[in-house]
């Protein structure tokens, strides 16, 4: 079910040579080829048929994970779906005031970020934030190296914290970490690292206190700080959206990663196990990205899947979301490409690189409307190694 990978509904159609003649008049698809017409009727059809997703299909598909989220609520490890408790039971009113941090690591960036909250009259008085890039070698190295990276970026960000922003004297600073990678969480400060996802495989870390390891890293930096609360970015996002309406209940991301939560009655979760919500309520952090049951997966799906670090495991996150959308459309393009003489007699090298597409590719090939398709031969020829004089 790879949305990006999904082709439009046309019928057949050839790949023809562009001629002054018939330029204005040949379909969307067109590039010089040695043959005067390259089918690639078969293939896409296949593709499309593949990548169908009937109303039928779609209700199994809601029902299947519907019976995960329960199965999850029951018991830990009843299920692909962790339901995860978040210790959150209270969300904000949106009377909070005073100078808050935050810090987000969910992807191949972290984000700092510090507020000066207003309550009702003033809401949101001030924000200023920062967006670092994490080395690739980062993403595969050690926990120390990668929270020593984010602390030292933070004590960077603390330092040019201006006159706009005021803490009440004596009060340690106080951060919401904003942790995107599975957790069981131990209370609302605390919480174990289950796996890596999204790319990541930093060794080190699993089952240890995430919280800890970041707490060290800037005990280690000489930074005044303390993280209060440890939560996934949708349970922040959900708590973000309170802040302004009362009626907000669910959050979902749809980033490098994807990932949901929602508010949920303490009764319909048999795992608390007598545990007592004040609220009568808490949020569940449902780590649907593990989600896999009744998936309609295309056999680019299943390759990607198979290449991947973690096979087998996350495999909505891997059929949906940024990390991999690129690297599907790219496996499409490489099939295209053997089978059908695409890009001419070979596939270019630089094609053949996985993740040489990233999605941020992709999403600007599909806005360009152009008759010509400027933008989308660009594209592939900067990422891709496609000669343009090939292209459409």
């Amino acid at each position: 079910m790879s949305v990006a990978a999904t082709p439009p509904a046309v019928g057949p159609f050839y790949l023809r040579r562009r001629s002054p003649s018939t330029a204005m008049s040949m379909p969307r698809f067109r590039m010089a080829v040695r043959s005067a017409a390259v089918s690639v009727t078969p293939l896409l059809t296949k593709l499309h048929n593949d990548s169908a997703t009937p109303l039928p299909l779609l209700c199994h598909v809601a029902d299947a994970m519907a019976a995960d989220m329960r199965a999850g609520l029951a018991v830990d490890g009843g299920s692909d779906l962790k339901m995860i408790l978040s210790y959150v039971d209270s969300l904000p009113s949106g009377n909070e005031e005073g100078l808050f941090y935050a810090l987000d690591l969910g992807g191949t960036n972290f984000r700092v970020l510090r507020v000066q909250l207003g309550g009702k009259q003033e809401r949101v008085i001030a924000t200023e934030f920062d967006q670092v890039s994490i080395p690739k070698e980062l993403m595969f190295g050690t926990s120390e190296q990668l929270f020593d990276f984010i602390a030292s970026g933070l004590a960077k960000f603390a330092q040019k914290e201006g006159n706009k922003f005021h803490l009440p004297t004596g009060t340690k600073r106080e951060i919401g970490f904003t942790f995107s990678f599975p957790v069981k969480q131990t209370s609302i400060d605390s919480g174990i690292l289950i796996k890596w996802t999204k790319g990541f495989s930093v060794s080190g870390t699993a089952g240890k206190d995430v919280v800890a390891c970041l707490n060290e890293a800037m005990e280690r930096r000489g930074l005044d700080m303390r993280v209060s609360a440890l939560v996934n970015d949708a349970v922040g996002t959900l708590a973000g959206a309170r802040y302004w309406d009362d009626d907000v209940m669910v959050a979902v991301i749809l980033g490098t990663g994807t990932n949901a939560c929602y508010v949920e009655r303490a009764d319909a979760i048999p795992k608390l196990q007598g545990q007592v919500s004040s609220s009568g309520r808490t949020i569940i952090n449902t780590e649907w990205g593990a989600f896999s049951d009744g998936l309609p997966l295309t056999e680019f799906d299943r390759e990607m899947d198979a290449a991947s670090i973690n096979p087998g495991e996350q495999i909505f996150e891997k059929t949906i979301s940024g990390m991999y959308l690129g690297e599907i459309v790219r496996r499409v393009l490489v099939k295209m490409a053997e089978a059908d003489a695409l890009f001419g007699e070979s596939v270019p090298e630089k094609l053949s690189t996985p993740f040489a597409l990233r999605t941020p590719d992709i999403c600007a090939m599909q806005q360009d409307i152009s008759d010509d398709l400027q933008d989308v031969g660009s594209i592939l020829y900067n990422v891709s190694g496609v000669n343009f004089r090939c292209l459409f």
